[in-house]
């Protein structure tokens, strides 16, 4: 199995920067996509940003686009999410989560192991 550790979260102004981090430990060779969802009490869990393992495609939910920025460092087993010009609407607990497959990364029922998350509170 696969475990994933969230870190980075915080408090930050509007309009400042963030940078999440998630690193995989265990079976991390199973892994071919991760991803970044964001959850908001009273509303559904939200896809922000996925990228295959390999780096060779990346997909962001339109509402981030331009601002946040998904990479990945394999030596580190590592998957990184920039933040930049943060809104306060971005405020959520962002999880990170690994798929084994190299396709869905959109979608939540894909992915197959899920992180604890990382609070991200953006204020006014």
């Amino acid at each position: 199995q696969v475990q994933l550790v969230e870190s980075g979260g915080g408090l930050v102004q509007a309009g400042g920067s963030l940078r999440l981090s998630c690193a995989a430990s265990g079976r991390t060779f199973s892994i071919a996509s991760m991803g970044w969802f964001r959850q908001t009490p009273g509303k559904e869990r939200e896809f922000v940003a996925g990228i295959t393992w390999s780096g060779t495609a990346t997909a962001y939910t339109g509402s981030v686009k331009g601002r946040f920025t998904i990479s990945r460092d394999n030596a580190k087993n590592t998957v990184y999410l920039q933040m930049n010009s943060l809104k306060p609407e971005d405020t959520a607990d962002y999880v990170c989560a690994a798929n084994r497959l190299w396709s869905g990364l959109s979608v939540a029922k894909q992915y197959d192991y899920w992180g604890q998350g990382t609070q991200v509170t953006v204020s006014s």
